[in-house]
């Protein structure tokens, strides 16, 4: 499967405050992925939370376009958040990392039960990311491999959400992996690891997911 370079990805990876697990989960669960799929032009999120590596949860979520992402319906929903996702915002996010992005390539026709993200602060060599997916997915033990590029800053608000959380940390790209078992996760991690001396590695248990229509 080739996906189009156009749709959108919102990548987020961050830790929650030690002792706060269970509201972070009622927020995230009773509120907050139901709030974003509905926002137009929100097709897909999935949630994930650490085997290894240097954050606790990642999230993604698909979108038509990264247009979607700096859209008034969007932007409203980041200037205007509700009670408690101002508590979580402010006081149990942490160590937050929100990039938005395109989606360079998608190969392979499934999603995985776990997930390994290769992410990168610098630009790097997106051809030798390519190659790698190339062969990767390959491997029968691969749902699929994606590549993610950030979109240009330029003009990018700073929301409330944002500045609650107390400003947010970016990456360039971002190299996912799917796979069907967390031995075969932690195979690609080392592997992307070694490969990859400048990447920062994670990999991830799937926590849930939610289409658009669900």
């Amino acid at each position: 499967m080739i996906v189009a370079a156009q749709q959108g990805i919102l990548a987020i990876f961050n830790d929650c405050v030690a002792g706060r697990e269970a509201e972070f989960e009622e927020w995230f669960q009773g509120e907050h992925l139901q709030e974003r799929i509905a926002v137009p032009g929100f097709l897909f999120g999935r949630r994930h939370q650490a085997i290894s590596g240097s954050c606790g949860y990642f999230n993604f979520y698909v979108v038509e376009s990264p247009a979607v992402l700096t859209s008034k319906p969007y932007l409203e929903r980041l200037d205007h958040p509700t009670p408690m996702t101002r508590k979580v915002m402010s006081e149990i996010f942490i160590n937050m990392n929100r990039t938005l992005c395109h989606r360079m390539l998608r190969r392979g026709a499934f999603r995985g039960a776990f997930a390994v993200t290769a992410r990168f602060n610098e630009v790097p060599d997106i051809s030798a990311l390519t190659a790698r997916a190339e062969v990767l997915v390959k491997d029968t033990s691969v749902a699929s491999c994606e590549i993610w590029r950030a979109v240009d800053r330029a003009g990018q608000p700073v929301s409330m959400e944002e500045k609650l959380r107390g400003g947010d940390k970016k990456i360039e790209a971002c190299l996912m992996v799917d796979t069907l078992r967390q031995a075969d996760a932690e195979a690609v991690g080392a592997r992307l690891a070694k490969d990859f001396t400048g990447a920062d590695v994670g990999v991830f248990r799937v926590l849930c997911q939610i289409s658009q229509g669900d």
